[in-house]
């Protein structure tokens, strides 16, 4: 009687884990991006300075092309907010897109050709860095215009140097220093601009960089 209970509670427990295998996962489907936040289209503001607008109005069939047609984003230029203003659309491929974009337009507005801040379209792993010579060291007067002088060098030389080797592209603006690149790029530039405010010569940050970049080439 013992036994044939066990095996009716085998039979039991066997056929309850067929069943349970029968059962299929349910499959969702990837959400469309015009159905993310409920359905309501998510927006990007980028303001524009004064010195920029001038720029923006030559160069705004350039910016205004790959933004609409490529990526699927509204783009408009708000006069009375003096800001451009991007919107996802019902076609948008990808959420993420709006971000690129606003990315896009924001290195523009920093002084960054246009043929550069693109790159941030086509690449996800490009980034623009920001900071100031006095975040680095307090110079004043003089001392200030030569460290900028020394960012660039005669003619632009240094700074074509340091983004040729680096694969960077720099804008100096007044005592901002703009870096658009990958991460690790970013920060080679960045230490050799940073040795060059501090009072390095070109020369001894030539040779580092050549040293960086050979280390570079070997790992990737």
């Amino acid at each position: 009687m013992e036994v044939d209970r066990a095996a009716s509670a085998a039979a039991v427990g066997e056929s309850s884990s067929a069943g349970a295998m029968a059962v299929e996962k349910p499959r969702f489907e990837a959400l469309k991006p015009s159905e993310m936040s409920g359905g309501r289209p998510q927006f990007r503001k980028v303001p524009v300075p004064q010195h920029r607008f001038a720029p923006l109005k030559k160069a705004w069939m350039d910016i205004y092309t790959p933004v609409y047609e490529h990526m699927k984003i509204d783009i408009r230029m708000n006069l009375k907010a003096r800001r451009v203003e991007l919107k996802t659309r019902q076609d948008t491929p990808d959420v993420s897109n709006l971000q690129k974009c606003a990315d896009f337009v924001h290195a523009f507005m920093l002084g960054f050709d246009i043929s550069d801040a693109v790159a941030l379209l086509r690449l996800d792993d490009l980034y623009v860095d920001s900071f100031e010579i006095k975040d680095v060291k307090t110079l004043r007067g003089e001392h200030l215009s030569r460290a900028i002088g020394r960012l660039s060098g005669k003619g632009g030389k240094t700074k074509y140097a340091i983004e040729n080797s680096t694969r960077t592209r720099i804008v100096i603006a007044d005592t901002k220093i703009h870096i658009l690149g990958s991460f690790v790029n970013i920060k080679v530039a960045r230490d050799s601009l940073c040795s060059l405010i501090l009072g390095s010569p070109a020369g001894k940050v030539y040779s580092k960089l050549r040293a960086v970049s050979a280390r570079l080439a070997e790992r990737y």
